[in-house]
């Protein structure tokens, strides 16, 4: 199957099938969009940018289109779905300049929400994003710590302990109580870090999570300072810095 059967299989059209990134299903108030891999980066990816309307001087074909279709989205309630396409520098010229050339895809649509930030628009799917080493990531007893070998030794964490966390809690940091949404408006919808009150590090064995008393949401400023120090800071410690 190439691209114009999979996206007419869906349903959808283009102006052009040889420069079109974004396409229509009007019935269904759908759009799609390619998302190239050179601009995804974990479960968010740029789709958009009015940087993009020339390159090298010369007029992007689709980019007229792509821009009605991101106006669909945003005030029409036209539905975003997109599917994975892996670029191809052939095209360009040795400062760079050239059209970008679909080098294959994924014929997979997943459903996102659109966010903007500056002159840019991005699709995301609202999940957790990149965790840093004392976040928990990936049965219902929670059981975490049991040590796996890379080049350190690192210990498991368990997704589903983070979203009970979350839960209870909400996104709001513990600490300082800063709300990404609020701040950042929709780009930060859906963010936190979460907070091992314990270290795993510290307990060095395998054992039985409570996510709600063994975890809390925390802003990343939070929690860099909380393992700035050794031992850590308590989350309480930290708060009482702050109010003195």
């Amino acid at each position: 199957m190439n691209r114009k059967q999979f996206i007419e299989s869906q349903g959808a059209t283009c102006r052009n099938w040889t420069w079109s990134w974004s396409f229509v299903n009007e019935k269904a108030k759908l759009i799609i969009f390619g998302a190239w891999d050179l601009h995804t980066k974990g479960n968010i990816s740029m789709i958009f940018c009015e940087d993009w309307e020339s390159n090298g001087g010369k007029k992007s074909v689709g980019y007229k289109q792509s821009r009605e279709h991101i106006r669909l989205i945003e005030e029409e309630g036209y539905q975003l779905q997109t599917f994975p396409i892996i670029y191809s520098d052939e095209h360009k010229d040795e400062q760079g300049n050239g059209p970008a050339k679909i080098k294959g895809f994924i014929p997979e649509l997943t459903r996102k929400t659109l966010k903007r930030v500056g002159n840019s628009w991005y699709a995301s799917d609202d999940a957790q994003g990149n965790l840093i080493p004392e976040e928990v990531e990936t049965p219902e007893q929670y059981i975490e710590g049991a040590a796996k070998t890379i080049s350190i030794n690192a210990y498991e964490r368990n997704s589903k302990a983070r979203t009970k966390c979350i839960e209870h809690y909400g996104y709001k940091c513990v600490v300082c109580s800063f709300d990404f949404e609020k701040f950042y408006g929709p780009v930060g919808s859906n963010y936190i870090h979460v907070h091992h009150i314990v270290s795993l590090s510290d307990i060095k064995k395998e054992y039985a999570l409570d996510p709600i008393k063994d975890l809390v949401p925390v802003c990343p400023n939070c929690h860099a300072i909380i393992h700035r120090t050794r031992p850590v800071l308590t989350v309480e410690q930290l708060k009482k810095h702050l109010n003195d």
